[in-house]
């Protein structure tokens, strides 16, 4: 069997289309909406073509890598998507897009992966000491990115030393995400992959899966110039408020590729890879994407720091808190799926007017 099916050539073409049309409209926008929403589009396209390869890569490496490179990909056009923000000067949108892609993953598409595998599958288990060493990182992780919105919002000797003490906790963070990969990096004893397949796969071989995953962030990144461009207009035709349009429209757009990836591994009865793919883009979000964005935001001319909205705060300790007692039993089901994501919705309504 050849490498590529003639799905996988319709899907190329449909990737290149779409992003040929977003840099199109981005060059002659006609109305508000419609380059947003191509640009989207495109998105979501190269987010499919990453679904496709996460297969090859998922049996030679094992669920934690497959993780931690499809994260790393993943949220490579969130990281321009934010710093064209940046240079814009949509600080909000930023913020918002930062504490909106963890509550899109651990809530909108870990509850979405939980409804669709629990409905098709019963009841799914995963490994419990990947879950627990995941859910406690990000909940550590979290902690330590909230401190210095709280030394601002107490009023503490701190506050005025924003931008100095935000580059300190990046680069903090930053050190913890090095040292974590060796354990994300590690494959689980006894576990063979191939146990948690089912059904009919097709294989690629690991030099395409990786070539195409590599093509796909680079293009996503492409398309998130056009998105960034075409967002402004969108979101005051359509009378969102940065902060809903950072914590929902961009967060989810920017996070594609788990959007779609999470769910269909979980869809196919893959709960390990899942579970790794959805917790490794928040824990990206917040050891790597932010950190990087508070230290690279002078080269874009603006000086971002880490300091949240009370409000902010709140819905990102809610979710955390939530989501690391469901993952906590290592077992899944349809209704804690529900739940989650009926909890993302009403987070996300508490931004819509502002």
């Amino acid at each position: 069997m050849s490498a590529l099916q003639l799905k996988d050539y319709r899907l190329l073409a449909i990737c290149f289309v779409l992003s040929a049309a977003a840099g199109i409209l981005d060059a002659n926008p006609i109305g508000d909406v419609i380059p947003f929403v191509v640009a989207g589009l495109a998105l979501a396209a190269l987010a499919s073509l990453v679904g496709r390869c996460v297969d090859g890569l998922g049996d030679s490496l094992g669920s934690g890598a497959t993780g931690v490179v499809q994260s790393a990909l993943g949220n490579l056009p969130e990281l321009f998507v934010c710093l064209f923000a940046l240079n814009k000067g949509l600080d909000d949108v930023v913020r918002g897009a930062i504490v909106g892609s963890v509550l899109s993953n651990v809530l909108l598409v870990l509850g979405a992966a939980f409804l669709v595998g629990g409905l098709k599958h019963g009841t799914q288990t995963f490994n419990a000491d990947r879950a627990k060493s995941g859910g406690l990182l990000l909940l550590i992780a979290v902690s330590a990115l909230l401190l210095p919105a709280l030394t601002f919002a107490l009023h503490t000797p701190a506050r005025g030393h924003e931008v100095a003490f935000s580059r300190v906790v990046a680069i903090v963070l930053l050190l913890l995400f090095a040292i974590s990969l060796p354990a994300a990096l590690k494959r689980t004893p006894g576990h063979h992959p191939e146990t948690d397949f089912t059904g009919e796969e097709h294989v690629w071989p690991v030099w395409l899966a990786v070539t195409l995953l590599t093509v796909a962030g680079v293009g996503a990144a492409l398309v998130s110039d056009w998105f960034v461009n075409a967002l402004t207009p969108a979101t005051e035709s359509l009378g969102l408020s940065q902060s809903f349009a950072g914590l929902v429209v961009v967060s989810i757009a920017g996070n594609a590729v788990e959007n779609v990836v999470g769910i269909q591994l979980a869809a196919k009865g893959r709960a390990d890879y899942a579970l790794s793919v959805i917790l490794q883009s928040p824990l990206q979000i917040v050891l790597v994407l932010a950190p990087v964005l508070v230290l690279l935001s002078p080269l874009v001319g603006a000086t971002f720091t880490l300091v949240l909205s009370p409000l902010l705060i709140t819905v990102l300790i809610i979710a955390v808190l939530v989501t690391l007692f469901v993952v906590f039993d290592a077992e899944s089901t349809w209704l804690e799926g529900a739940a989650l994501i009926a909890l993302y919705v009403i987070s996300a309504t508490a931004f819509f007017w502002g």
